[in-house]
C-alpha cells in the first residue's frame, strides 16, 4: 500500500476530481473554483465557458501567481486573447486545458513548489459538456 499525504501543510493539493468538481484540503467543490498554491480557495463566478470575461481573469492576476492553469471544463477551449490581457498585462503565464488535466498539472507544478493557480471550470448544464 502506497501511502502519500493529502495534504501539503500550507499548500492547496487538489486530493480528487472528477466531471461534477474538485476535493481541496477535505473539502469538496462542485462549482467553479479559484485553487491558488496557498490562500483560500474560492468559488469562481464563471458559470461556464460562454460567461467568461476579463474580469474572471484580472481576480485570478490578482493573487499575483507565476503561472495560471485554466481548465476550460469536459473539453479543451481556448479563451479569446482579450479574456486573458489582465494576465498577459502583469506577465503571467497561462496554460490552457481541459479540468481534468489542469487538475493533474496544478498539483504537479505545486509539488515543484511552484507559485500556481488553477481556474477551473465546472458547468452544471450537462448539454455544455457533450
Amino acid at each position: 500500500m502506497k501511502m502519500r499525504a493529502d495534504r501539503i501543510e500550507g499548500q492547496n493539493a487538489i486530493a480528487r476530481h472528477g466531471p461534477e468538481g474538485v476535493v481541496v484540503n477535505g473539502v469538496e467543490h462542485t462549482e467553479s473554483v479559484v485553487v491558488p498554491w496557498r490562500g483560500e480557495v474560492v468559488r469562481w463566478n464563471a458559470e461556464s465557458f460562454e460567461s467568461l470575461a476579463a474580469d474572471h481573469f484580472a481576480g485570478i492576476a490578482a493573487l499575483k501567481p507565476e503561472l495560471v492553469i485554466f481548465g476550460s471544463g469536459a473539453r479543451l477551449r481556448f479563451p479569446a486573447p482579450a479574456l486573458l490581457r489582465p494576465l498577459i498585462d502583469a506577465g503571467i503565464g497561462v496554460e490552457t486545458m481541459d479540468t481534468a488535466a489542469a487538475c493533474r498539472t496544478y498539483n504537479v507544478l505545486l509539488a515543484e513548489g511552484r507559485s500556481v493557480v488553477a481556474g477551473l471550470l465546472f458547468s452544471r448544464d450537462v448539454a455544455a459538456v457533450r
